[in-house]
C-alpha cells in the first residue's frame, strides 16, 4: 500500500471535489439535476482517493461498484430531465 501521487488522479479528485461541491451549492435552489452530477463526480472522486491512497487492487470489486453507481446516477439524472420535455 503505496501512495499514488499520479498528477492525473490528483487532477481527477480535484476537479471532481469542485464539481461535487457546485452541484451542492446550485441544489440549494432545488433544482436536483445538479446534485445528481454531484453526486455522480464525487462517487468518482471516491475511486480516485482509493487508487491515490494505493487501495486500487485490494478494492478492486468496490471501485466497479462504486464507478457503477456514478455512471447511473448520471443517467437517472439525465432521465430525468428528458422525461420533463
Amino acid at each position: 500500500m503505496a501512495l499514488n501521487l499520479d498528477p492525473l488522479y490528483i487532477l481527477n479528485l480535484v476537479l471532481c471535489i469542485i464539481i461535487l461541491v457546485i452541484g451542492y451549492l446550485k441544489y440549494a435552489k432545488r433544482n436536483k439535476l445538479p446534485l445528481y452530477i454531484g453526486l455522480a463526480f464525487g462517487l468518482f472522486g471516491i475511486s480516485h482517493l482509493v487508487t491515490i491512497l494505493g487501495f486500487r487492487v485490494e478494492l478492486n470489486v468496490l471501485l466497479i461498484i462504486v464507478r457503477t453507481l456514478a455512471y447511473l446516477t448520471v443517467i437517472y439524472a439525465l432521465y430525468t430531465v428528458s422525461r420533463k420535455k
